[in-house]
């Protein structure tokens, strides 16, 4: 009986230690502090920062309101909308306002930009004295005063300040109201080259071609697979919101951003994005929801399909405004959002965020006739977006859309339809349209003023209940990729994750795959290693780039030689050389508006081309489409009749010489394409021709030497003329007469070559 009581004490005592002994470690980090809980939540915080640990049932939770008890919201054991609507429940209109905002474009460290300078501590960086991972005066104001919690990165010096900045950013917002953290996306960043006039990225991430590229496989798997990689390469970056992918249907062959597509074709184009953002989202090792440490937020882009703008002008200047369907074919345009983003295979189920275009999607709206920007149509967000295809996730406008405008061709805001409405005022219609957050708009004082707006119109429980709606979605996008939980980075690791040798040699396979053999006369290709070969060198002549700053001419040399060097002895004399290689981009005749036409009488509309040489008008349409602008006095924005010629007409020129200068021996044509192109005016001069959408040199030569066989298959048409371009309906795809080449191949979507010839297999049966 003795025996049995001390037994008894026993088990009571060690159940009462037990009972006691905390399930968490901590870790000092040195920036911040680390606590591990048992089968549970990884925290991170900073001793500085005011945050104490909660204990509850021996488990730690941050304190990130700092009142001594743990809210809902800081119950890392919750689901995330229950957080969510918790916290939105706490926050002031204030505070509620500021997670509306998303950020204009961030570099790391600031030097300013097109908004004006940017200074540290009153002084412009490289005379402040302060670090490169500090944060700048603007952007403490931006997270501080007006509430600020989602920021865009458009450049870093390198992955380590990256991460660094993201520490001290994470601190101080951690320090000061509810503790919300900064939620960091970025434009896409892992091409060579591509995206430049979106994004001048910084930092060694692995490299891969284009999403146009990567769907040049036809393999949705490639793209899972970039998905993949490219989440933990953002994640190490402080990264947790993709700002893509562009799923819009490449329709319209003349389209500025048809280079950040998936091509023409819906089914693909579905398949595609469907892997994408299943890989950045989907990290299958935490929870049963699929979202963890390693999700990033994808935010498709752009409703309902920005690839309709008329004679291919784009939308980020007001002469592109307009989106048109000649073919009444929206659903088409829908479907990469409606079969792909909306319904993945991962246990995420859908993208976190949808960005609407800028563009006006002309008479679409069925239901109130407005003929207003994609994001302040009711009937586009509400009724179809969220009612229709039942989309409950954020909806984010695209960069500057409330913006003032005076110019139909500066790089200004882009309120398309609404330009006699107030900034306030287009905010008020956009919330009212549907919208939870306004991107490239840092302060918080006109979302208060369309609160204010709404209150004096519907009344403040009214007002109150619409911002905290958008206030719950913006919240579980945070919560779900486990910020609050530990947004702190280890530079250590950041600088082992981001481009590793795996992560590379990934992208560079991904290129190889990416590559598409349009013609190979009498097999010149593969060569033999150690040949002799001629590279001319390409004349670039003078341009503007994507914000109107003029960019000189310059002559360059197309191929890295050293790299050249490995595979083939370069030469000088095109008589001693056993081939030539020649390195040229797609023709490139502008943006279907030109100031000059304008001054010279005419109403500014030029056409655009998809050939080097000139090309006059005579199938474009009598009377536009579409047109209106309080900046213009008509409606009509034809260009009939009017020629257009290449800037860049010297690569067909360099093509046609070196081909005299050659004679019978191979002259292999390398082409960076960023749309399609018409083919007749170099492709008889061309022995081989190869394309692509943004690779290294090593993985072209990898292809001409037949260290590997191309296998890149056409994600769009290459049409016969420009005839079949200008009759073609914006709307639709695959409906171009392609070209057809000296060897009787049609260049037709689908299209590519092998070793052996024209390629026939599932890939091509599934989809063609």
């Amino acid at each position: 009986m003795i025996q049995k009581k001390v037994y008894l004490g026993i088990v009571i005592a060690g159940f009462l230690m037990n009972s006691c002994v905390p399930k968490f470690t901590e870790e000092n980090n040195g920036d911040f502090i680390t606590v591990k809980n048992e089968s549970g939540k990884v925290l991170g915080y900073h001793p500085d920062s005011g945050v104490s640990l909660l204990t509850k049932d021996r488990y730690a939770f941050k304190d990130l309101n700092k009142n001594g008890k743990l809210d809902t919201y800081e119950d890392w054991r919750l689901p995330a909308e229950e957080r969510a609507a918790d916290l939105a429940s706490k926050m002031s209109v204030e505070q509620i306002a500021g997670l509306m905002l998303y950020s204009g474009h961030q570099s790391i460290p600031s030097s300013g930009g097109f908004r004006g300078p940017s200074y540290y501590n009153g002084k412009p960086f490289d005379e402040s004295g302060a670090s490169p991972g500090d944060l700048s005066d603007e952007q403490k104001k931006f997270l501080k005063e007006d509430h600020l919690r989602h920021v865009l990165i458009r450049s870093f010096s390198s992955p380590s300040i990256a991460a660094q900045w993201n520490n001290n950013a994470q601190a101080m917002v951690e320090s000061i109201g509810l503790g919300i953290p900064v939620n960091s996306s970025s434009d896409p960043r892992h091409g060579s080259d591509s995206y430049a006039e979106f994004n001048a990225s910084g930092g060694d991430l692995s490299v891969w071609p284009s999403t146009l590229g990567i769907a040049a496989s036809f393999d949705p798997d490639l793209m899972y697979e970039f998905g993949k990689i490219g989440s933990q390469e953002y994640r190490a970056l402080g990264i947790a919101t993709a700002l893509s992918p562009q799923i819009d249907l490449g329709t319209e062959p003349r389209w500025y951003r048809f280079d950040g597509t998936m091509g023409e074709d819906p089914d693909l184009t579905t398949d595609m994005a469907r892997a994408y953002i299943d890989g950045f989202q989907s990290t299958d090792t935490e929870g049963s929801d699929g979202w963890g440490t390693q999700s990033v937020n994808t935010m498709v882009k752009h409703w309902p399909g920005g690839g309709t703008g008329e004679s291919g002008r784009d939308a980020h200047y007001g002469y592109g405004a307009y989106g048109v369907y000649p073919g009444k074919n929206l659903k088409q345009q829908i479907q990469p959002f409606s079969e792909g983003a909306f319904k993945l295979k991962g246990q995420t189920k859908m993208a976190s965020a949808v960005m609407p275009y800028y563009t006006i999607s002309y008479d679409q709206d069925s239901v109130i006739g407005e003929n207003v920007a994609n994001a302040y149509n009711k009937y586009l967000i509400t009724d179809l977006l969220r009612g229709t295809y039942g989309y409950e996730d954020v909806i984010c406008t695209d960069w500057r859309v409330t913006g003032d405008v005076n110019s139909l061709d500066q790089f200004q805001g882009k309120p398309w339809g609404v330009e006699h409405l107030t900034v306030a005022e287009r905010h008020y219609k956009a919330l009212e349209a549907g919208v939870d957050q306004f991107g490239g708009n840092n302060e918080k004082a006109p979302v208060l003023e369309a609160y204010n707006m709404g209150v004096k119109e519907r009344g403040e429980a009214y007002m109150r209940e619409r911002f905290e709606a958008s206030a719950v979605r913006l919240l579980k996008n945070i919560f779900r990729v486990g910020l609050f939980e530990n947004p702190y980075l280890d530079i250590a690791v950041t600088d082992r994750i981001v481009g590793s040798e795996t992560f590379k040699k990934a992208g560079f396979e991904a290129q190889l795959r990416s590559i598409i053999l349009l013609k190979n006369h009498k097999k010149t290709l593969p060569l033999q290693a150690q040949q002799k070969v001629y590279i001319p060198v390409r004349y670039i002549a003078a341009s503007k780039d994507w914000f109107g700053n003029e960019i000189p001419e310059k002559w360059e040399m197309p191929f890295n030689l050293e790299v050249v060097k490995r595979y083939f002895d370069v030469v000088e004399d095109p008589d001693a050389a056993d081939f030539a290689l020649v390195g040229i981009s797609n023709p490139d005749t502008g943006v279907g508006y030109d100031r000059n036409d304008l001054d010279n009488g005419g109403n500014g509309y030029v056409p655009i081309s998809l050939q080097y040489g000139t090309y006059t008008a005579h199938e474009a349409r009598e009377v536009s489409m579409a047109g209106g602008s309080p900046l213009e006095n008509f409606t009509n924005r034809s260009y009939k009749g009017k020629s257009i010629i290449a800037t860049n007409i010297s690569d067909m020129k360099m093509v046609l010489e070196t081909r005299k200068k050659m004679g019978d021996k191979p002259v292999i044509v390398s082409i960076r394409v960023s749309k399609p192109m018409v083919f007749s005016e170099i492709e008889p001069d061309a022995s081989a021709i190869l394309i692509h959408m943004g690779v290294q040199d090593k993985a072209l030569l990898d292809i001409i030497s037949g260290n590997t066989e191309p296998s890149a298959l056409l994600p769009f048409q290459m049409p016969a003329d420009m005839n079949t371009v200008e009759t073609q309906f914006e709307d639709v795809p695959r409906d171009m007469k392609p070209y057809v080449d000296s060897e009787g191949n049609t260049y037709d979507f689908a299209f590519g070559l092998n070793w052996q010839g024209v390629i026939t297999d599932e890939r091509v049966e599934k989809y063609r």
